[in-house]
């Protein structure tokens, strides 16, 4: 366990209205001050901060917000060098990466475009690889930038909902993102936490899972910072127990909903569990399914983050866990139960209120629902007729009650409906699962693949009888095939069109199940460069000046994830 330390944000104290931020933070490490800058040349302010919880995964940076355009000059945070560059369909979009002597590496995600040198450097190697997205690491002081130099634009590329821009400080050494803002790129903040309700786990039988005993703890501001149960009595308690808490942090009242920094829960004063998002480890960011309770967000949308940790889980942002939060009471006594959460400007909330533990609460009856018990840490099997199931160790975050069992198949299934446990238990990797099909033709074999009631195209492949696919989810599961072509939609061009006056033609591209897989662009049937933008399905060609006036043909060629193709061709005048 690394050792904790106490950063104190240096603001001057003689600022009364910044008192809120002299408080402590807990920090395993020192962090140079002054040593980067802002990446814009406007005020910082944030739409999303590191840790912050989202859908997938512990978000790995801070989101600054561009006043909702795109264009905004990027200037790189300090001296360095580019040691990547990269295009990304969805994710990260257009991203720069610097590497700096002081042993950190900036990233800059979501960008509309780069700097002169970058995008030759971006140019030469989609044209080299004929492909949109590519990934270049380029060689130490190949692209050298003094601090503040341009380099790009920022944008709405790859994942990005709204214009702004994704930006992370990460150990050169390690790649782990660290939280920016204490680096000293801070965002006015003084606003304490927000508490909005907490929960009680009966921890008494051997598994959590969607069946273990909540009781959802509704909770009063009583002041400023400070929050209590809403029920006035201590909660009973008897045996093992854990606890949750739904928190999140805002800058500005009415401002967005922003991820904390710290949550350290106490008994009696003595600490059971301190989280603290200071780092990450993409490796295992897919964690934050089994940090909130994964079950109660899939019912209610509700992130209850536990104070308890399951035994598979792989993240490393506990700083202090008893027992792994577990918490069982030795005497029939009231106790005192503390939460203090913290953002990273030191604002503070804190969460009291008691238990008693008393033999009369009422505990939870150990339930078996499944038909057999899938273990963690080791690898697992299941098969029938028609399914199999091959789980390497690590896919787990818990022990599992496995449930099985098969339905009608439905329309245009070739096979029944395999439920394969839940939708409710989260795992960490994939597994490889297999489904036998029924009256599957052979010329159709190639077409099969693997869906999901609960998610769509699954993907796989048919091969010795089986369709096979390998996935992160358990759920409903059956056979289709796939053999409708994706749609292409012309949005500028039309055939014999004079095109003199536009800088590029563009197009809609979709597909009906598995997905667009690749698209290829023609010019007198030499390739050029598409554009993608996967979120809005656009596709586009910007012109090359050098394009000689005159009559030229265009092809476009689409393929999804099954090998169909679509092609849309036509002439143009330039």
């Amino acid at each position: 366990m690394k050792k904790i330390h106490i950063l104190l944000l240096g603001l001057a104290l003689s600022l009364p209205s910044l008192k809120a931020q002299q408080q402590n933070i807990l920090t395993s490490r020192n962090y140079p001050q002054g040593y980067f800058r802002n990446p814009l040349n406007i005020a910082m302010d944030a739409s999303g901060t590191f840790g912050e919880l989202r859908s997938t995964h512990f978000h790995a940076g801070d989101d600054y917000r561009t006043q909702q355009r795109i264009g905004l000059p990027l200037h790189a945070a300090a001296e360095g060098f580019v040691s990547r560059v990269r295009v990304q369909i969805g994710g990260g979009g257009n991203s720069v990466y610097i590497d700096h002597p002081n042993g950190f590496t900036t990233t800059y995600l979501h960008m509309d475009s780069f700097n002169e040198a970058l995008t030759k450097i971006v140019r030469a190697e989609q044209y080299k690889q004929q492909r949109f997205d590519v990934d270049i690491n380029l060689e130490p002081q190949q692209v050298s930038l003094t601090k503040g130099q341009f380099i790009g634009n920022a944008g709405n590329t790859g994942g990005s909902a709204g214009p702004h821009l994704h930006f992370e400080i990460r150990d050169t050494k390690t790649q782990r993102p660290l939280n920016p803002q204490l680096f000293g790129l801070r965002f006015t903040d003084n606003f304490n936490p927000t508490i909005n309700s907490a929960m009680l786990y009966d921890l008494n039988d051997e598994l959590f899972n969607e069946h273990t005993a909540r009781k959802t703890l509704a909770v009063t501001a009583v002041r400023s910072g400070k929050y209590t149960l809403t029920q006035s009595t201590p909660l009973e308690v008897n045996g093992k127990f854990g606890l949750g808490i739904s928190t999140i942090d805002r800058h500005r009242a009415g401002g967005f909903q922003n991820g904390v920094y710290s949550i350290e829960l106490f008994v009696d004063a003595q600490p059971i569990s301190t989280v603290v998002f200071e780092e990450l480890d993409f490796n295992t960011s897919r964690g934050i399914h089994a940090y909130i309770d994964y079950a109660h967000w899939k019912k209610t949308k509700v992130k209850m983050q536990k104070s308890f940790k399951d035994p598979g889980n792989p993240i490393e942002i506990f700083k202090t866990l008893d027992n792994r939060g577990v918490i069982e009471l030795k005497e029939n006594k009231v106790y005192d139960v503390k939460y203090v959460v913290k953002d990273i400007a030191g604002n503070c909330s804190e969460l009291d209120f008691k238990v008693r533990n008393t033999t009369q609460a009422a505990t939870t009856a150990a339930k078996r629902y499944g038909v057999k018990r899938l273990k963690y840490n080791e690898e697992n099997h299941f098969e029938t007729e028609g399914i199999q199931l091959h789980m390497p160790k690590g896919v787990l975050y818990d022990d599992v009650d496995f449930e099985y069992g098969t339905t009608a198949a439905p329309a245009h299934a070739y096979s029944p409906t395999h439920r394969v446990h839940n939708s409710l238990t989260p795992l960490f990797t994939s597994y490889k699962l297999s489904i036998r099909p029924t009256n599957l033709p052979e010329h159709l074999q190639s077409k099969a693949l693997i869906a999901s009631a609960e998610n769509g195209s699954e993907g796989g492949t048919f091969a010795d009888g089986w369709v096979t696919v390998n996935t992160r989810n358990f759920g409903n599961f059956y056979v289709v095939v796939d053999t409708v072509p994706p749609v292409i939609t012309p949005r500028n061009l039309t055939n014999g069109k004079n095109v003199a006056n536009q800088s590029k033609i563009d197009f809609t591209i979709s597909d009906n199940f598995s997905g667009i897989q690749s698209f290829h662009g023609y010019i007198d049937d030499q390739w050029v460069l598409m554009e993608y933008d996967s979120k809005n399905r656009h596709v586009w060609h910007r012109f090359d000046p050098s394009l000689p006036k005159g009559q030229h043909t265009f092809r476009l060629v689409v393929k999804d994830w099954k090998d169909n193709e679509k092609v849309y061709e036509t002439t143009f005048i330039k």
